[in-house]
């Protein structure tokens, strides 16, 4: 390999090596299975491990990970030129395949997490088919599959069933996009890429995104629906936020303090794209601004007694940040690994269009279509009402004391 001197003077790529393939197509996938497996995250921990802080958010969690779910492999379809043959990794399976292998993966966690949310909401649509009219009535009963037996013997087996597609739908989650990152960390002819931490920080990152993604949405369908804010469930949501924050900015830390302590042949090149090319979206924007910035405030949130209206803030603003750090995190994943020539002497550069097939507003549009699903089946299966605890921003007070005695 050529002298790291060398690049601004050579600057040599190959004549079939001049364009970025894997376009924002390829960032919004990893993005979007990644706020799946977070907000389920938080629905088992609830479900699971008995966490009952998240019950006012266990079940808007689960319709997120669903809406979500519904639009993960869009980006990929779009990116593709013939959507209709991505059919042919499950009717001819190669289980050799990489990408074969995330189809499996993907299906299988599919049932089992529509499964899981049939069993959590069985109660409300028996009741909804019985006291629904026309075509609802007709949709409720649908759905309930013929089974209209809501007693508490029959309630308690749907909960120990609910227990156990819930766990494992957890390693389920954590595999689906665990293996996202193992797609990148798995060529090792990528420096930026080639890394066993890749699964881990993709994982990380994905709690984080979809603990941020929850807490918005959780606030904008509170307000909407003119609900009060579970203080208890928010300060709970703000502290695993700022756990899951704090392992995945000290994994990447490490990841690339490794690689300069090592300085193995590809630093030289690795050094370059992170001064040059990768500066702003990953040095001053992911790691000082969308980093940094939420890391204190979740801080400050988590270590001091706040009032109700302070933390409430610092939820918007630090979830807000931490949506962009991430999709940060996957465009210099995805995108910066690119920047590499083949020849390792030349870079390339990748501006997405606006109304490209594979542009600025089709990313837009897609990210805005699960959202629109969320909101229907939010609308279809109430589940923010009836919350315990319930605490208004402007009645605050009454509670502070409280929450000074109190560690969440």
């Amino acid at each position: 390999m050529l002298h790291f001197q060398h690049f601004h003077v050579l600057d040599y790529s190959f004549p079939n090596d001049l364009n970025i393939y894997w376009s924002l197509m390829i960032v919004l996938y990893p993005y979007i299975t990644g706020l799946i497996a977070g907000a389920f995250i938080i629905s088992s921990l609830y479900h699971v491990f008995d966490k009952r802080a998240f019950k006012p958010v266990a079940k808007f969690s689960l319709l997120m990970a669903l809406g979500f779910l519904f639009f993960a492999t869009v980006p990929l379809l779009n990116h593709l030129g013939h959507p209709e043959r991505a059919f042919n990794v499950m009717i001819t399976p190669n289980f050799t395949s990489a990408i074969a292998g995330f189809g499996f993966i993907y299906t299988t966690y599919a049932v089992v997490l529509m499964i899981e949310v049939w069993l959590v909401f069985r109660k409300d649509i028996v009741v909804y088919s019985k006291s629904s009219q026309g075509i609802l009535k007709s949709f409720y009963a649908l759905l309930s599959l013929g089974s209209d037996n809501i007693g508490d013997e029959a309630m308690k087996v749907d909960r120990k069933l609910t227990i156990f597609f819930a766990s494992i739908g957890i390693p389920l989650a954590c595999i689906l996009h665990g293996y996202v990152g193992f797609l990148f960390g798995a060529l090792k002819s990528n420096p930026w890429w080639s890394t066993p931490l890749m699964p881990v920080i993709f994982l990380l990152s994905a709690a984080v995104s979809g603990t941020a993604a929850l807490i918005l949405l959780y606030l904008i369908a509170s307000k909407w629906k003119g609900i009060a804010v579970d203080e208890e469930c928010l300060r709970a949501l703000n502290k695993y936020l700022w756990a899951f924050l704090i392992a995945d900015v000290s994994l990447e830390f490490l990841e690339v303090l490794a690689r300069f302590y090592e300085a193995a042949e590809e630093w030289e090149l690795v050094h370059y794209l992170i001064t040059h090319n990768l500066f702003y979206t990953f040095l001053i924007f992911q790691f000082m601004v969308c980093s940094l910035v939420p890391l204190v405030l979740l801080g400050i949130s988590n270590i001091f007694p706040l009032r109700f209206s302070i933390t409430y803030g610092i939820s918007i603003v630090s979830s807000l940040l931490l949506l962009l750090q991430v999709f940060l995190m996957r465009w210099n994943v995805v995108i910066g690994g690119q920047h590499f020539s083949k020849s390792f002497t030349g870079f390339k550069k990748y501006t997405p269009l606006f109304w490209d097939k594979e542009g600025i507003l089709a990313a837009i549009v897609i990210f805005i279509c699960p959202l629109v699903v969320i909101y229907i089946l939010n609308r279809l299966f109430p589940n923010l009402e009836g919350n315990d605890k319930k605490v208004k921003i402007s009645g605050e007070k009454e509670n502070e004391e409280k929450w000074r005695n109190k560690k969440i």
